[in-house]
């Protein structure tokens, strides 16, 4: 892989899931109160509590640890635990805190070989998978978040508020 490819990668996480995932989970956070973070749809759901539990444990075993060889110390099991809650604001600063260890793989991103093998839980996987895993396993919860902050607040979350997503993309046949 050349350099421009990890510069592309990089700015995929950036954007997928440090703008459009944790940023927007901050958003949902912002609405709502800690009582809203802890409910759970019914007993085989999770609430957001959990939900951001489980991404900042997956992400920092997923990316982080694989990615800078360092210590994995994730408790999956107690991710879903129910009894194991935090207030909104200890779950704002923890996203805070993720955003910066996803920053902080940055430099071991820019000159890698993204078809190299990791160990990440059962699997081997190439860094790219890694990396798409992440960003889609983050998009998959963000999804849940979102439709548990419409469903308690009845709101739009403002995501795309200012946006024109009418936009049509034309094509220029002379490039065809």
């Amino acid at each position: 892989m050349n350099d421009s490819m990890n510069e592309l990668v990089i700015g995929q996480i950036e954007d997928r899931l440090i703008e459009c995932g944790i940023h927007r989970i901050l958003i949902c956070l912002e609405k709502l109160n800690d009582e809203q973070v802890l409910f759970r749809p019914n007993i085989n759901s999770n609430s957001i509590n959990n939900q951001i539990l489980h991404l900042d444990g997956n992400v920092r075993q997923w990316l982080v640890s694989s990615l800078t060889d360092e210590q994995d110390f994730r408790n999956r099991d107690e991710e879903f635990d129910p009894e194991n809650y935090n207030t909104k604001e200890e779950l704002i600063q923890m996203l805070h805190d993720l955003e910066k260890e996803v920053r902080k793989t940055f430099p071991y991103l820019k000159n890698i070989d993204l078809s190299k093998k990791k160990h990440v839980q059962c699997y081997h996987e190439p860094i790219l998978s890694i990396i798409i895993h992440v960003i889609e396993h983050f998009s998959y919860h963000l999804g849940q978040i979102t439709y548990i902050t419409k469903m308690l607040l009845d709101i739009d979350t403002g995501y795309y508020a200012g946006m024109d997503l009418t936009k049509v993309n034309k094509v220029n046949k002379d490039h065809l």
